[in-house]
């Protein structure tokens, strides 16, 4: 293995992997440290509201905030870390030296591929594996905090299977109660039973949801049979309190296993949220891959020695790294709102950004 090293890493690969990685890791401390502090400053009268333990507010809630922020601004902590200490080398006369004896540009971006692979590597891993758990602890915190409203769906129509239909007008997450319940069965394009109830409740300790004040009306082709006012009565449905949920987080929230399961469901009921969960199944294969999208930006546009040192180049580099963002945010809408492919949606700004940086690339200096 150390022959193998030898041989194709040499002292100024080591040198440039390590500036590289070591960039990256400072700077992304340094942001995600002004990022924690700015939100226990929003955050705090919440807190105090809700009477959280110093234990739950850190193991819980920052436990699941640093590896969250920390994902979101991998892209953007990339490319300053590239473009920094790349706009330094070229600043301090060191890049031409090295194109200069007989090494192409394409020789000279190993090194950064090869740390670009190691931080696409663990951040693969920790998005599809790791992300999701920590999500999870601050998802359940935000929830139950009220961070984001307790926001509630209106007039759900759900398809349970093949055959059972449910509407429900209103539904109280707090008394877990659901109003204007109607429960249809067909057998085919067939109405066969009919039950409306004017209210539905959860039981937590069952699992099983109690109609009171329903009536059921049973169709056998002309034949029909109407039974009413009966006090009440309970059933199992593949119907739980979360399907009422209008938070926007839940999905990050779940185990690819879990995703996968709900995109199964959700393909039978077709509730509306099969473009949310698989864009966010298909993101977290791809987004990773920006890592390498960014850094063949980053050093086709800061090798170049330019005058004003390191400020142009990271001015240029913000710019495009926002823009990088603000794409990667308007994906999901393209999905949802123009019918885009979630699969193609998920992978359009490193589609985008890539072409760019290859044309960057076919312009850098050689």
């Amino acid at each position: 293995m150390k022959r193998f090293l030898d041989r194709y890493i040499t002292i100024i690969d080591w040198y440039i992997i390590k500036k590289f990685l070591g960039t990256f890791i400072f700077t992304l401390g340094i942001v995600i440290g002004i990022s924690v502090v700015f939100d226990v400053s929003e955050h705090l009268d919440n807190f105090l509201t809700h009477h959280d333990t110093l234990q739950d507010i850190v193991f819980k809630y920052y436990a699941g905030f640093i590896p969250f922020y920390m994902n979101l601004l991998a892209p953007l902590i990339v490319f300053l870390a590239v473009i920094f200490f790349t706009a330094k080398m070229a600043n301090q006369t060191e890049i031409i030296p090295i194109l200069s004896g007989k090494a192409s540009f394409n020789r000279f971006l190993r090194p950064y591929f090869i740390a670009s692979s190691l931080i696409f590597i663990v951040w693969l891993i920790g998005y599809l594996f790791v992300i999701p758990y920590t999500n999870h602890l601050k998802v359940t915190f935000e929830n139950n905090n009220d961070f984001n409203g307790n926001e509630q769906k209106s007039q759900v129509h759900l398809k349970l299977d093949n055959r059972t239909y449910v509407y429900v007008d209103s539904y109280d997450n707090q008394s877990h109660t659901g109003y204007q319940f109607v429960l249809e069965k067909f057998d085919g394009d067939k109405l066969r039973e009919r039950t409306i109830a004017s209210t539905v409740v959860y039981d937590t300790v069952k699992k099983k949801w109690t109609l009171r004040d329903y009536s059921v009306r049973y169709v056998n082709g002309l034949r029909e049979k109407l039974v009413m006012n009966q006090p009440q009565k309970d059933t199992t449905l593949e119907l739980y309190p979360s399907d009422f949920e209008a938070h926007d987080n839940v999905y990050s929230a779940m185990s690819m296993r879990e995703l996968n399961r709900n995109i199964e469901k959700e393909k039978i009921r077709g509730a509306g949220n099969l473009k949310d969960m698989t864009y966010e199944k298909y993101r977290r294969w791809l987004y990773p891959f920006a890592a390498f999208v960014l850094t063949l930006i980053g050093v086709s546009i800061s090798s170049r020695k330019v005058r004003g040192g390191i400020g142009l180049p990271l001015g240029i580099g913000l710019f495009l790294c926002f823009a990088y963002i603000v794409v990667d945010k308007f994906a999901l809408v393209f999905a949802i709102k123009s019918g885009l492919n979630s699969f193609v949606a998920a992978g359009l700004p490193n589609v985008i950004f890539g072409v760019f940086g290859a044309y960057l690339l076919y312009k850098a200096p050689k």
